[in-house]
């Protein structure tokens, strides 16, 4: 018998050696069971979380959707004014390279409109006047065509102090406001592998309904295009 197996010490030395052997072979047979089996889930009252994968780091790269293209918001004011203003560029702001379509931008414009649903449909009317068909989006598409507003001017005009004097009584709704917006139309693409370009003046009137009906604005109807109230 060596002296080894005699020693109270060396016995104890021997037992911690193996102990934490099988610890080290404990612990590398559940990182291997992790890699083959993914993270742990967790239920119950256990406090542990495990974080989803994130749209930036898909556990499927090759598999994972794209994200869904984000359809425009008009945003919300009170004041008539900038309400218009906000409606406008979204009205006139579209890319085709999106994957959206012209419903989709003139659903975020019937999303302000009226509450009560007096206007939606001559809404809807209006809208498709100021956006391209879907034909000719088709056709835009191929050039990577896109759209924005720079407002130059937006005001209440005279004329609607006037159409305010010869308005019966309750034909307009309370805080019914008309507001011209001018500005151009800037509109970009590529044509044989070449950026163009192209302006274009416009001009319209968004009446809208804010208070004391509303506390924030919403659309009533559009004029016709470059045809607004001065």
């Amino acid at each position: 018998m060596s002296p080894a197996s005699t020693d109270p010490r060396a016995r104890r030395r021997l037992v911690a050696l193996l102990a934490a052997g099988v610890v080290l072979l404990l612990l590398t047979g559940v990182g291997i069971y992790g890699l083959l089996t993914g993270p742990r889930t967790t239920s119950g009252t256990d406090p542990i979380t495990v974080p989803s994968p994130t749209a930036t780091t898909p556990a499927h790269p090759d598999t994972a959707e794209p994200p869904s293209p984000q359809v425009p918001t008009v945003p919300r004011s009170s004041d008539p004014v900038t309400f218009a203003e906000g409606v406008a560029t979204t009205l006139f702001g579209w890319d085709t390279g999106l994957g959206l379509w012209p419903l989709d931008y003139t659903s975020a414009i019937l999303a302000v409109g009226d509450p009560s649903g007096d206007e939606q449909a001559g809404l809807a009317s209006d809208i498709a006047t100021y956006l391209p068909n879907r034909d000719a989006w088709i056709e835009l598409r191929q050039y990577a065509t896109t759209q924005h507003l720079v407002i130059s001017s937006s005001f209440v005009p005279d004329a609607w102090a006037e159409a305010e004097a010869q308005a019966q009584p309750g034909q307009l709704t309370p805080g019914t406001v008309a507001v011209t917006i001018e500005g151009t139309r800037h509109r970009s693409g590529t044509w044989n592998g070449q950026p163009v370009t192209s302006e274009h003046p416009v001009a319209f009137t968004a009446f809208v309904v804010c208070a004391p009906t509303y506390s924030t604005c919403h659309l009533l109807r559009l004029s016709q295009l470059d045809k607004p109230l001065r």
